[in-house]
């Protein structure tokens, strides 16, 4: 089965997806929603994220460009549990850890499934728009300021890498 026909066949199976970013509402690890639209105007940087990843050090990354470049940028942190049984907390224990080890600020949401059968509509709707599903944790995915194109960076690509530094600073 080919891509089109994937996201067809969830499309059937659930509801019509948002036409863009700014129309998902959904919780932080704390329980509260959050409703795109007040990220309107900004870009996002989204990121499938896990503590116990050989990649969890780049929460310091992500914190740093949230502190650099937070009038432009917001970073929102999506904890999964897809690859490897990585992220094996629940929310309470998540926020925890990102707090206490790497000083967090930025917004973290409640634990999701990035991939497969269970795949949140969010990380469908950046399926769709990239063609690119994460291939492990610390996957990005930036959306520019009008919610609606969206670049993918591999898990590989730290936060601070200058091609999602120059995309930040340019705009698209």
């Amino acid at each position: 089965m080919g891509l089109r026909e994937f996201l067809t066949a969830k499309l059937r199976t659930k509801q019509a997806l948002p036409q863009s970013v700014y129309d998902f509402k959904l919780k932080t690890l704390a329980g509260e929603v959050v409703d795109f639209e007040k990220f309107r105007g900004k870009q996002l940087l989204i990121v499938n994220t896990a503590s116990k990843c050989g990649f969890t050090p780049q929460y310091a990354d992500l914190q740093k460009l949230h502190e650099t470049y937070g009038d432009t940028v917001v970073v929102l942190g999506f904890p999964a549990n897809n690859f490897m049984w990585q992220e094996p907390g629940s929310n309470k224990d998540i926020a925890q850890f990102c707090s206490l080890t790497y000083g967090v600020t930025f917004p973290m949401f409640e634990k999701i499934s990035v991939k497969g059968s269970n795949q949140h509509p969010l990380y469908t709707w950046l399926q769709m728009k990239t063609g690119k599903v994460p291939t492990w944790n610390f996957s990005k995915y930036l959306v520019d300021e009008q919610g609606h194109s969206v670049t993918f960076f591999r898990h590989d690509i730290k936060p601070l890498d200058a091609r999602i530094v120059e995309k930040i600073k340019n705009g698209k």
